[in-house]
């Protein structure tokens, strides 16, 4: 069961960026190993059916079950006490990953208003973090039943060594980047 990303990435990505970056084999091909999406949500100190809703959009929206992060220490002035609830997150991998970075690309982001596309800054290590303002984007998400708006963080970790190769692969895979590097 190969989306046709993954297909693409084999017989597309792989060789066009051993021309890129003259590659002696393909073993030094960066590769998508996993996108990390991440919503902190402070006010769920107060209100704990955020964490539950938060869970099933994410869960919706990924396909696979998100699960609550808890905080690592008190905090008094937050009202924030150790192994709280304060985010959700979920680890997509193989199929799943593939799948939503194509439904991201080809479905979610167009439905950004104002869209001119994203920014084009990685982390020195090769790998990119998404910020998106609003879960409704996502076309899973039903509008009607939404009582407060949320946004993300997507990280895309890859094998790349340097930003340059890093950026090469996710441009390859259709992110549409702002101002494109070269």
């Amino acid at each position: 069961m190969s989306t046709t990303l993954q297909k693409d990435y084999k017989e597309r990505i792989v060789p066009a960026l051993e021309r890129e970056f003259n590659y002696t084999t393909v073993m030094q091909v960066p590769r998508l190993e996993k996108i990390v999406i991440n919503q902190g949500i402070g006010a769920a100190t107060q209100d704990k059916k955020l964490i539950e809703t938060a869970i099933a959009e994410l869960t919706a929206i990924t396909g696979q079950k998100a699960v609550a992060t808890l905080s690592k220490k008190d905090i008094s002035n937050f009202k924030l006490r150790k192994k709280m609830p304060v985010g959700v997150r979920v680890t997509l991998r193989r199929e799943r990953m593939y799948e939503f970075l194509e439904r991201l690309v080809r479905v979610a982001l167009p439905r950004i208003r104002d869209f001119k596309g994203i920014e084009s800054k990685l982390d020195g290590r090769g790998n990119y973090t998404l910020g998106v303002t609003e879960q409704i984007i996502f076309p899973e998400i039903n509008i009607d039943n939404i009582n407060k708006l949320m946004g993300m963080n997507i990280t895309f970790v890859t094998s790349a060594r340097t930003d340059e190769e890093g950026y090469a692969l996710l441009k390859h895979f259709g992110l549409p980047f702002k101002n494109a590097k070269k």
